[in-house]
């Protein structure tokens, strides 16, 4: 992905959003290129689109402590100051995974009672459902406390987002036995079963225990909690396998004539198919518990992907999700609900988008 497919997603985002503003922060000379070849039916919502020159770019290899380091003047760090300065509602990239979650937690800093910030994207489920998974890479190496808080996490983003009074949670493992899996999601389980059978102490959900990888997508939880390794990995095959089923399903109607023939009389259910299980359609993953909106893009994503990604954004500022996150999780932690961030401006509706845009195969 490059500036060619930031751009043009940008556009796409904004004919679907009317109210919408955004800025691409990047290299001025290469965006305005860009600009000048768009094609005829995107030119006119070009007045909604601001430039933000940022000469530098955070590389995909690059690690995320260098990039704390070296990240003034970059793409990068210029979308994310400007949800922090209040000019945006939300920064979207599909940068360097780690550099975006180091600078988003540096410049945003996290909900009160939140240590760590979780990666956070919806699959899709039998039934015509959803399903938030989290965490997908953010991080690797987690105790029962940070599994406890992405639980947290998952159920206000399935409340708000998809209004469920109630989300059903559930904890990602080999088996549903008490005595399967890893010490930390084994204390998880334990504790999550204390608190539901108890006061409840803010953790306004529906614990369900433990659910093994076939039931993702069963429908049978609203959000999935595991470590970072874990979601990373399942969230890639799981692309990869949606991909593959469609392409054998085109290869096996174009197989013979009598094929081709059902296909073409089949074709609209294989439209709502393919756009069902399309991983485009579910480009953009939240992260949440940060003070501020921040969705990272696929790096390989497309135009359309992007615009996909732009869309969670404007849905996560539209219901004010970080105000939610703040007040439910810190309801359990101190007597005030509190953001550790600058105040932001309300005045506008805008995406502040950064455009380092690269291939990026190592993270969601």
């Amino acid at each position: 992905m490059g500036p060619r497919a930031t751009v043009i997603g940008s556009l796409q985002a904004l004919a679907m959003h009317p109210n919408l503003e955004i800025q691409l922060h990047g290299p001025h000379d290469a965006l305005e290129a860009e600009l000048e070849s768009l094609p005829k039916r995107l030119s006119g919502y070009r007045p909604r689109l601001v430039l933000q020159h940022a000469p530098r770019v955070i590389s995909q290899a690059m690690r995320a402590a260098n990039a704390l380091r070296e990240a003034d003047g970059s793409s990068m760090l210029s979308a994310i100051a400007s949800v922090r300065d209040g000019h945006v509602h939300a920064c979207v990239s599909a940068g360097n995974t780690g550099a975006l979650m180091g600078l988003a937690r540096r410049e945003l800093g996290t909900v009160t009672g939140i240590a760590r910030p979780a990666i956070s994207t919806a699959v899709p489920t039998q039934g015509g459902g959803q399903c938030y998974l989290l965490d997908l890479g953010g991080n690797v190496d987690v105790q029962a406390r940070h599994l406890m808080d992405f639980a947290r996490m998952g159920a206000v983003m399935a409340r708000v987002i998809d209004g469920l009074a109630m989300p059903r949670v559930a904890l990602l493992n080999i088996g549903v036995e008490a005595n399967k899996g890893v010490p930390s999601v084994r204390e998880a389980d334990e504790r999550l079963r204390e608190i539901m059978a108890s006061d409840r102490r803010g953790f306004t959900f529906d614990y369900i225990g433990y659910l093994e990888g076939d039931g993702i997508f069963s429908g049978a939880a609203d959000v999935v909690v595991c470590d970072g390794f874990v979601g990373n990995a399942v969230l890639k095959a799981s692309e990869g396998l949606a991909t593959m089923l469609m392409s054998r399903l085109q290869e096996t109607f174009e197989a013979h004539l009598t094929t081709r023939v059902v296909r073409a009389m089949a074709r609209p259910a294989l439209l709502r198919l393919k756009r069902r299980l399309d991983p485009v359609r579910y480009n953009g993953a939240s992260l949440l518990g940060l003070a501020g909106i921040v969705v990272k893009s696929h790096g390989g994503a497309d135009a359309k992907g992007f615009a996909y990604a732009i869309s969670r954004a404007v849905r996560e500022i539209d219901r004010d999700l970080p105000s939610h996150l703040a007040r439910e999780l810190s309801a359990a932690s101190c007597p005030e609900p509190s953001i550790h961030s600058a105040a932001r401006r309300t005045d506008r509706v805008d995406s502040g988008l950064a455009s380092d845009a690269q291939s990026d195969d190592s993270h969601p």
